[in-house]
């Protein structure tokens, strides 16, 4: 499922008044929709063609700060405008929101008429275009963990984020008694988003105390970023319609586990057949799924930053607690970085572990399609199969455990700038660098706690 409303329906409910309001949303550096909300008549008689923001807002930071060091947007170059072009293919109703409709617009330049290089869904876009190139297309699913709390996000930011209450008591990771008593909120999530055009699959109680999951169907790359970011912000808006909050931080605290998104992928062909597969192979996987993830491995810390993108990220990659350590590859293992799911049938795939519920989709899918690819060019051969617990293995390619050397790596990737380009990926690293310098300026609670008295 995309978008569920073509622009003469869309016309046809301005009229009888039905809808009123328009969102017209792009996706940021963050992962975040950013927008208007048009008047409805106002959006179907102009603005459906484009409309205008700040060149900003793909050059800052979660505060929305103007950070110095950006060549695509300063202040010495006036901040000035792009243009949101609405793909009318993700135009969509959203059921939560009173006669509300929304459309997710991509960015482009508004002199050269160009798109964005470094916007997110540009920078997916460029590798699905690769991949068409080669005759294939992509296969994907990311799966999204969450906190919920008893709290609204208003109380718990008057309180300074302290004193928060997970929804349960105790770790419900399936659990069905305690999750019917947060089925109000996750059937209005589950049901808002599956009348928003995206297909859910289900929600279920994670593995820690008020923590839930939601999966949406397989469906293309492109697709599945633009469904992934619209989960997002329907969690967080159906959560306040119920006077709750939720988190998508990577590591809310120190003594929970973390929150994830596993992105699942594999190729097809144009036709839609299984490329990943070959009934002939060791557990099914193709020479070019062994290539691919070969790539991926290879490539592992230089896409590590899009998967993990801030300093809280690199809290969740801890022994013993589902989120891995070590970047090596698994037949159904979840200790490992990179899993195969669904091996001997037409199914099998990879499920790339590594990446926090904080994640950007777009750029998340992109680099570990550009890895894939770079793998499959390169014939890269498959390193063996690891077996048993990856937490207490010595010696093998481990998960970048911080920001600066994530960056570091992201900063030197032949492969990342061949495929992205070196303009996006330069525009990346200071994204990267600006977290780690905003973060190295700050007193935490911690360093208080632990000084204030005894230093």
């Amino acid at each position: 499922m995309a978008g569920n409303l073509s622009f003469d329906s869309l016309k046809q409910r301005v009229d009888d008044g039905s809808i009123d309001t328009v969102i017209a949303a792009i996706p940021d550096m963050q992962g975040r929709l950013m927008g208007k909300r048009f008047q409805a008549e106002y959006f179907v008689s102009t603005a459906w063609k484009e409309t205008h923001c700040c060149n900003y807002l793909v050059a800052t930071d979660m505060e929305m700060e103007t950070v110095a060091g950006y060549k695509a947007s300063s202040w010495d170059a006036g901040y000035g405008d792009y243009s949101m072009v609405p793909d009318m293919a993700t135009l969509r109703v959203l059921p939560w929101a009173d006669g509300t409709a929304l459309v997710i617009c991509d960015l482009v330049d508004h002199h050269t008429h160009e798109l964005v290089p470094h916007a997110p869904r540009t920078v997916l876009k460029k590798q699905l275009q690769r991949l068409e190139a080669m005759g294939l297309s992509s296969a994907v699913a990311t799966e999204l963990e969450f906190f919920v709390f008893r709290e609204d996000f208003e109380s718990l930011r008057d309180a300074d984020y302290t004193d928060m209450t997970t929804i349960s008591p105790y770790n419900e990771d399936y659990h069905l008694f305690q999750t019917a008593k947060e089925e109000p909120l996750m059937r209005g999530i589950r049901t808002g988003l599956q009348g928003a055009g995206v297909a859910v699959e289900n929600t279920k109680g994670e593995a820690c105390a008020g923590q839930a999951e939601i999966n949406v169907c397989y469906t293309g790359g492109l697709e599945m970023a633009d469904n992934h970011v619209l989960v997002k912000q329907a969690v967080k808006e159906i959560a306040l319609q119920h006077e709750r909050a939720v988190t998508f931080m990577a590591k809310w605290d120190t003594d929970a586990a973390g929150s994830s998104s596993h992105v699942h992928q594999s190729l097809q062909t144009l036709e839609g057949e299984p490329a990943f597969y070959d009934a002939d192979a060791p557990y099914g996987m193709s020479e070019l799924m062994r290539h691919y993830l070969a790539g991926l491995l290879a490539h592992a810390d230089d896409i590590t930053f899009f998967l993990a993108p801030y300093v809280n990220s690199y809290k969740r990659f801890a022994e013993a607690t589902f989120a891995p350590t070590k970047a090596v590859w698994s037949m159904d293992n979840r200790t490992a970085g990179y899993r195969i799911v669904a091996p001997d049938t037409a199914s099998v795939r990879v499920e790339c572990r590594v990446g926090g519920a904080d994640l950007n989709p777009y750029l998340a899918i992109a680099a570990q399609l550009a890895a894939g690819i770079k793998g499959i060019e390169d014939k890269l051969t498959l390193e063996p199969e690891f077996s048993g617990n990856a937490y207490e293995e010595e010696g093998i390619r481990e998960v970048p455990r911080t920001l600066r050397a994530a960056t570091d790596a992201l900063r030197s990737s032949s492969m990342l700038r061949e495929a992205l380009g070196d303009a996006v990926v330069d525009h990346y690293v200071r994204c990267a660098e600006w977290e780690q310098e905003d973060f190295d300026r700050k007193v935490t609670d911690y360093e208080r706690r632990r000084g204030f008295e005894r230093a």
